[in-house]
């Protein structure tokens, strides 16, 4: 495959026009110019293809709601230029769970031909703080060393904790609150386990923040989003956050969650390497506003620019990757460039995948084409076209 005529988004900056060569599903060149005999990428943008570690589901879709949702999720997220992703749970049950993770696990060993690369699963816990779940179901709530839950709910922490540990790497994030009974050993337990343990749905202060990032945490579950606000004599968990080079942050880039002023603040403080890009998409992104659907067993509708449940709480977003992308390009400002790292280069580095989020020699042909207006035109996935747009 050669992709000749567009300018193209590399490490190093944009190369315009320039020609990709692909061979094997990697790229082998990436070279300054247009073949002449080959220009029909001419007036488009090719970026690394992107990876949403947050996203519970797209199109209708919910990772927890049906039995297949995972490989729905992985097949109509291309067309949104999502070329990997972890495919993301609310707090649930033990035998909910271990379906999600099963799926997670046969993506992984067998990717459909059509569908997006699966990077493991990102738990978004049963280990949270109740009084900042938001949508989450507060009966699957549990503390870490909770071994009496209510008996409607019907199963304990252990049950939840064995799911995990028999996933292996089909789990990838697993977001809690570190202030919780138990909560740093939970944090030292599963990073010891080669897990990426995300700070999130918290209330803990600076002090223990800072606590669970010395214990192993890498992560940071929507910073802002359902955690203490931000202030200068009482900095919180998003201080420990910005104050700690070795933590990633995902922010959902929608200008509703996180005032488009704050998010360009955060972007500074955090740098140009740990900031990072996400939907926290339903299954209502991508429907038009008013469409009905489901996160885990709970119904949520779309807005104009949120999801919600019936109870008018935020149930996540209606974001999609493309829209994600263009925001950052357009809208705050950061250029293409940026907007690539946030969108790609940094989630798969966040992530350990070595071989994705840039595009430059020996690294996996996962790209997106992007027209004139930044929409989506093809996504390419190990060197096979998975979606083109007609």
């Amino acid at each position: 495959m050669v992709l000749s005529g567009a300018a193209v988004v590399t490490p190093a900056g944009v190369l315009d026009p320039a020609t990709i060569v692909i061979e094997h599903g990697v790229i082998v060149e990436v070279r300054a110019g247009a073949r002449p005999a080959d220009r029909g990428y001419e007036g488009h943008l090719i970026v690394p293809g992107f990876v949403d570690v947050h996203v519970h589901g797209v199109d209708g879709v919910d990772s927890l709601a049906t039995p297949d949702g995972v490989e729905q999720m992985a097949a109509r997220l291309p067309r949104y230029g999502v070329t990997a992703f972890c495919p993301t749970t609310v707090a649930c049950a033990p035998g909910d769970l271990k379906r999600v993770l099963a799926a997670a696990a046969r993506m992984r060993a067998d990717r459909p031909g059509r569908g997006a690369r699966v990077a493991g699963a990102h738990l978004e816990s049963n280990f949270i703080n109740a009084e900042y779940r938001g949508a989450q179901p507060a009966d699957c709530l549990r503390s870490p060393l909770d071994a009496n839950p209510p008996a409607a709910a019907g199963f304990t922490a252990s049950g939840i904790l064995d799911e995990i540990d028999r996933a292996g790497r089909s789990v990838a994030i697993v977001t809690l609150a570190p202030e919780l009974d138990g909560g740093l050993d939970l944090v030292r337990r599963l990073a010891g386990a080669g897990l990426r343990v995300s700070l999130g749905h918290s209330a803990a202060s600076y002090e223990q923040g800072i606590a669970a990032i010395e214990a192993g945490a890498r992560h940071a579950t929507h910073l802002f989003n359902r955690m203490p606000s931000f202030s200068h004599r009482a900095p919180g968990l998003v201080g420990a956050i910005l104050d700690r080079a070795e933590v990633s942050a995902e922010l959902i880039v929608d200008g509703c969650h996180v005032h488009p002023a704050m998010l360009r603040a955060a972007l500074r403080a955090l740098g140009p390497d740990r900031a990072i890009a996400i939907t926290d998409g339903t299954a209502v992104s991508g429907l038009p506003a008013g469409t009905a659907a489901h996160l885990g067993s709970a119904r949520l509708t779309a807005g104009p620019r949120v999801a919600l449940l019936d109870d008018g709480t935020w149930a996540g977003s209606v974001l999609t990757m493309d829209a994600a992308f263009r925001n950052l390009a357009t809208t705050f400002g950061c250029g293409v460039v940026e907007a690539a790292r946030l969108c790609a280069a940094n989630p798969a580095r966040a992530l350990g995948l070595a071989d994705s989020g840039r595009i430059a020699a020996g690294a996996a042909a996962d790209l997106v084409v992007l027209d004139a207006d930044l929409r989506v035109a093809q996504t390419v996935i190990g060197g096979t076209t998975v979606f083109q747009r007609s």
